[in-house]
C-alpha cells in the first residue's frame, strides 16, 4: 500500500525530529509492503517571517491532498497554524495517550490511559473582545460536537479492549455549557452498556489522575479541560518529550509530538525524536496499518529499555541521529 504523507517540520527542533522519524519510516518500507511518498510543506514562525503568513495556502492544500500528515512543532504561531488546521479540516478528536515507557523516569510508571479531547470548539473558537481594563472569551459547546467526541471515546474503548470511560466536566459551575455536554455524554453512554461509565468534575479528575492514574482507562472531555489534563498526565510519565498525539476526523488526520520547538537546543542535534516516532506509529494505526504501528512502537521501546542510546533529556549523551539509527536497527 502506498501513502502520501504531508510533512510539516515547522520551527526549532521540528526538522530534526521529523528527519529522524522519516529515517525510521523509510526503514519500515523495507520490512513491509508499505510505501511512503513524503512531501514537505512550510509552516510556523520562520515561514511567517519569510512570507508574511505562518500557514500558506500551499500547506493547507498539501495537508488536504495527503493520506495523513505528520506535524512537528512551531514557536509563537500555534494560534495561526495548528488551531486553524484542526478547525478547517474538522479534526474533532485530539488523542493524547499517557503511557510510561521503560528507561524513562516516570512519577507514576503504572500510568496507561488515553485522553480523548474535543478539538474544535470551547474557548478555542477564539471569540471574544479586549478593552483596556476588561476582556472576555466566549465558551462555545454544542450538543453535536459533544455527542461526537463521547461516541469516539466509547468506540475507541470498544476497539482497544477498554472497559471504562470517564467523562470530565464542570457542570456544577458551568451549568449551561457543561450541562449540555453532560446531556450528550449520558445519552451516548446508554448505547454502550458493556462499558463502565463514570463522571468526574474536572477538579477531582485532576487530583485523581495524579494520585491514582491506574483508575483511568479512557478519559473524554471538552477542549480546554483536555488540553490541561493531558499535560498533567504527560508529567506522570516523563514529560512532554515522550508524548505523542493525534488530531483526527472522519477522513483526515494530523499527528504531532506534543513538545514545543525548543529553540534553546535547536540545531544542536540532541533533540529526543521518540515522541515524533510514536506519533508516526499512531498515524499508521489510524491508517489501519496496525502491524507496522506496533513495529515502530516496539522498536522505540526496545531502544529505551536497553538504555544504551539516550538523548540528553533521558540522561544520555547521544545525538538525535544516533537514536534514529538505533531504532532502525531495532526494527
Amino acid at each position: 500500500m502506498k501513502y502520501n504523507i504531508a510533512l510539516l517540520p515547522g520551527d526549532g527542533i521540528g526538522p530534526e525530529v521529523v528527519d529522524a522519524t522519516v529515517k525510521v519510516l523509510k526503514a519500515l518500507e523495507k520490512k513491509t509492503d508499505i510505501e511512503f511518498n513524503f512531501k514537505t510543506y512550510m509552516i510556523g514562525d520562520a515561514e511567517k517571517k519569510r512570507s508574511g503568513t505562518a500557514l500558506p495556502q500551499a500547506t493547507i492544500d498539501g495537508v488536504k491532498e495527503a493520506d495523513a500528515c505528520l506535524f512537528a512543532c512551531v514557536g509563537e504561531t500555534a494560534k495561526e497554524t495548528i488551531l486553524p488546521l484542526r478547525q478547517k479540516f474538522n479534526l474533532y478528536a485530539n488523542l493524547r495517550p499517557a503511557k510510561a515507557y521503560p528507561g524513562v523516569s516516570a512519577l507514576k510508571p503504572e500510568t496507561d490511559l488515553m485522553i480523548v479531547r474535543e478539538n474544535t470548539e470551547d474557548l478555542y473558537k477564539m471569540i471574544g473582545d479586549r478593552q483596556p481594563r476588561s476582556a472576555f472569551n466566549v465558551r462555545v459547546i454544542t450538543y453535536e460536537a459533544s455527542e461526537r467526541i463521547v461516541r469516539y471515546a466509547f468506540e475507541y474503548a470498544k476497539a482497544n479492549g477498554k472497559t471504562k470511560v470517564t467523562s470530565v466536566h464542570k457542570a456544577n459551575v458551568l451549568d449551561y455549557t457543561d450541562g449540555l455536554y453532560l446531556e450528550a455524554s449520558r445519552a451516548v453512554a446508554k448505547e454502550y452498556p458493556e462499558i463502565q461509565y463514570q463522571e468526574l468534575i474536572v477538579d477531582a479528575a485532576g487530583m485523581l489522575l495524579v494520585m491514582k492514574p491506574e483508575l483511568f482507562q479512557v478519559v473524554v472531555t471538552t477542549n480546554m479541560f483536555g488540553d490541561i489534563l493531558s499535560d498533567v498526565t504527560a508529567g506522570l510519565v516523563g514529560g512532554l518529550g515522550m508524548a505523542p498525539s493525534g488530531n483526527v476526523g472522519d477522513n483526515m488526520c494530523i499527528f504531532e509530538p506534543v513538545h514545543g520547538s525548543a529553540p534553546d537546543i535547536a540545531g544542536k542535534g540532541i533533540a529526543n525524536p521518540a515522541a515524533c516516532m510514536l506519533s508516526a506509529a499512531m498515524m499508521l494505526d489510524w491508517l489501519k496499518e496496525e502491524k507496522a504501528a506496533s513495529m515502530i512502537e516496539e522498536a522505540v521501546v526496545k531502544v529505551l529499555k536497553e538504555g544504551k542510546v539516550k538523548t540528553p533529556d533521558l540522561g544520555g549523551k547521544n545525538k538525535t541521529t544516533e537514536f534514529a539509527d538505533a531504532v532502525v536497527k531495532a526494527l
